[in-house]
């Protein structure tokens, strides 16, 4: 695949918010937040450049004006420096999408996705973040604990649709979450096949009719079933 050379602005700001979730811990500002989106930045423009086979903390610390010593002693190398940039997107104000109904929701849901990974102004980082967690354990550990949040976040998405008889009481916002993400990420990812609008929206319905028929919906173990579980 290839990617551009360089990074917009508008890419380096918002190349951390790949998909849902709701406002994560905000750490004080100063020195410290502007070496961190420094740092952040300069990781996000090697892995768009050069991938994460050609990463390296020597390119870091040129991009981003911090001293390697720093990095190594910070963040201990180029793993960590990637576990970095993506738990500082957990950090970010990301909410779910309100739109008065379900569908609406999960169709906004759905079209965010298709835009962040298809518009060349934002794509490229967010892509080659979630390539190089093929390649690293700790960033592979760390995309996991941001997707999470950000499934997380859409519980009120989901209490909403229990409110309006939307969605059965019980309902797992996490796994609906996860049932609109998964079509369009293995077309993306896996099968690399287009993905546009009516994807999205594919996608949305889709979960739509899971969640009707309470296929998200967490249901109580029985006494029996749970016995025969831990034998």
């Amino acid at each position: 695949m290839a990617h551009p050379t360089r990074l917009t602005q508008r890419e380096l700001h918002l190349a951390a918010e790949p998909s849902p979730a709701a406002p994560g811990t905000v750490r004080p500002g100063g020195r410290t937040a502007r070496t961190r989106a420094a740092v952040r930045d300069a990781v996000l423009a090697g892995l768009v450049e050069h991938g994460y086979a050609g990463l390296t903390v020597e390119y870091v610390a040129e991009r981003s004006g911090v001293h390697k010593t720093t990095l190594y002693r910070r963040w201990g190398g180029v793993d960590g420096l990637l576990t970095e940039a993506l738990d500082l997107a957990r950090e970010d104000s990301w909410t779910p999408p309100d739109t008065g109904t379900l569908r609406g929701d999960l169709q906004a849901l759905a079209h965010g996705i298709v835009d962040a990974f298809t518009d060349p102004g934002t794509a490229a980082a967010p892509t080659a973040l979630i390539a190089a967690a093929f390649r690293s354990e700790r960033a592979a550990e760390a995309l996991r604990g941001l997707h999470q949040e950000r499934f997380a976040r859409c519980g009120p998405l989901i209490a909403r649709a229990v409110e309006r008889g939307e969605a059965p009481a019980g309902t797992d916002a996490g796994a609906v979450a996860r049932a609109v993400c998964a079509p369009l990420f293995l077309r993306l990812f896996i099968t690399h096949e287009p993905v546009d609008a009516a994807v999205a929206d594919e996608a949305a319905e889709a979960t739509l009719a899971a969640v009707a028929a309470g296929a998200h919906a967490v249901r109580p173990s029985t006494p029996a079933l749970s016995a025969r579980r831990h034998r």
